[in-house]
């Protein structure tokens, strides 16, 4: 039982790449694919990207959890579990780019993008020097906006698939409540990447 925590976090990695392959499939980025590749496949598809999404987002919760219950904490689930948040986030933004069945999300996409890579950047960089880039609570806050806005857009894309009607008075509100939520998770990500360059910042002056 020691080990479910990082078998969790392994699954949360595995369903990333599912995410990202349904999502690029359906899309007709896979050239050996797209000649085969009907209507109700794509929409499939688009389902069942959802549904891994929403799964890996709850091995998130569930295996922080299960480490603390089982006391089962240890250096290699710390060093995997925000890869696996950052390959899931990018996994989900690259799929919904792919699609692109809505322009709105591109730039707010595009920002989460950045932030992870320099954020992650950052870190590789202030390691090398022995210093540590604690995470604030903003940013434990940061992901989970991250996970339920990009769920949201990826049920979105899936409308079709789950046959809801496109009534413009229920699908209207969806959209811009999805749209909403994506651009609130990438502002607050932009935050707290400006929380961890200022503590880079104050440790390098530190240590002049």
């Amino acid at each position: 039982m020691k080990h479910l925590p990082n078998i969790l976090t392994g699954l949360r990695l595995a369903l990333a790449l599912f995410v990202f392959a349904a999502l690029a499939t359906a899309a007709g980025a896979t050239p050996w694919l797209s000649a085969r590749l009907t209507a109700g496949t794509q929409l499939a598809l688009e389902q069942w990207a959802f549904f891994a999404f929403v799964v890996a987002a709850v091995t998130d919760f569930v295996d922080g959890w299960a480490a603390r219950a089982l006391k089962a904490t240890s250096v290699w689930g710390a060093i995997l579990d925000p890869i696996a948040d950052k390959v899931l986030v990018c996994a989900a933004v690259l799929g919904l780019l792919a699609l692109a069945q809505s322009p709105p999300v591109v730039i707010p996409a595009g920002l989460i993008l950045f932030r992870e890579f320099t954020v992650s950047a950052l870190r590789e960089v202030a390691a090398g020097k022995g210093i540590s880039l604690p995470v604030t609570l903003l940013a434990k806050w940061k992901t989970t906006l991250q996970l339920l806005a990009l769920g949201a857009e990826l049920f979105l894309a899936a409308w079709g698939a789950f046959r809801l009607p496109d009534d413009p008075a229920l699908l209207g509100p969806a959209t811009l409540g999805a749209h909403g939520l994506l651009w609130t998770a990438a502002i607050v990500t932009l935050v707290t990447g400006g929380q961890y360059w200022e503590q880079a910042r104050k440790a390098l002056l530190d240590k002049v």
